[in-house]
């Protein structure tokens, strides 16, 4: 894909809050496109995951370090001209901004902001198993929660090939 400015898309980061379904959307667009997947929560301190598993949200000090090393990641992918999926939260345009290395969001990273009513993600983390992030946590998530104007925003309640399909058809990839 190319922008306005001719710069080709080189990361998607898919984004929103607990249970939106960034992971499930994340892997499935990159299968489909060919390109790595890399999930957010596999950066986090240990630190920041005993945190969330004891139900305490993140506070932007915990994220700053963990925010400055998904920049490295995003800048290492555009660095080698690959291209990537990301599942992020990025919950606030501070974190996008600070996702989007040398300011390029809107030429080489575009977000795609997974919109999810509540009761449906309260219906998804109640049959959730495995995640380090406990139900108690969406609240703060929702609070924290800044809708993006810059992003494709999608109904994150379709069906997970109805999302790729639109995100595809969104950002013409």
């Amino acid at each position: 894909m190319r922008t306005a400015g001719g710069q080709a898309v080189q990361v998607i980061v898919i984004m929103g809050v607990s249970a939106a379904g960034k992971t499930t959307v994340g892997r499935a667009l990159a299968h489909e496109l060919g390109w790595a997947f890399h999930d957010a929560d596999d950066y986090h301190s240990a630190h920041n995951i005993a945190k969330m598993r004891a139900g305490e949200p993140l506070n932007d000090d915990d994220r700053r370090p963990w925010l400055a090393a998904l920049r490295r990641l995003i800048g290492d992918i555009i660095d080698r001209g690959d291209h990537g999926i990301l599942a992020c939260s990025a919950l606030k345009q501070s974190y996008r901004d600070a996702l989007t290395p040398g300011g390029i969001q809107g030429s080489r990273v575009r977000f795609v902001f997974l919109d999810v009513p509540e009761p449906v993600l309260e219906e998804r983390i109640a049959r959730r198993r495995g995640s380090f992030a406990p139900p108690e946590l969406l609240p703060s998530q929702l609070a924290t929660l800044e809708k993006p104007h810059d992003a494709v925003c999608v109904d994150g309640a379709r069906p997970v090939s109805e999302i790729v399909k639109s995100i595809r058809a969104e950002l013409s990839i």
